[in-house]
């Protein structure tokens, strides 16, 4: 069952495939915002996925966030997400990304619920 106040947790290990300069967003070998984006969705859709009916799934929205520290190659970012808001079939995640002890990016992130196989059919 989805509630506000559930949590999530995921990790990622900085290395040559997700930083700026591989995702074009930059050029230098840090973490890239892209990447941080990605981690963040994962995080969310990782920790509902289990509460939602079979069939069910989850496509991210809107994201609203900054990237607000460089992390190098060989650190690992963790981010936390908290679901903060469940409007029907609309779900609203506080997520915090963080390197060691530092927050390197926070903001929130909007999923709605969807059937699978409709949507699929839907946008074929």
């Amino acid at each position: 069952m989805l509630e506000i106040g559930m949590k999530g947790k995921a990790q990622t290990i900085v290395t040559e495939d997700n930083t700026a300069k591989a995702f074009c967003s930059g050029a230098l070998d840090v973490f890239a915002t892209p990447a941080m984006l990605a981690l963040m969705e994962e995080t969310c859709w990782k920790m509902i996925q289990p509460e939602l009916g079979e069939g069910e799934g989850s496509v991210g929205t809107k994201a609203n966030i900054s990237h607000d520290r460089a992390s190098a190659i060989g650190h690992t970012i963790t981010c936390e997400a908290t679901l903060t808001e469940i409007d029907r079939r609309r779900l609203v995640f506080e997520v915090t990304c963080f390197d060691g002890d530092n927050i390197i990016g926070k903001g929130t992130h909007e999923r709605f619920i969807i059937n699978n196989e409709k949507f699929l059919k839907k946008n074929n």
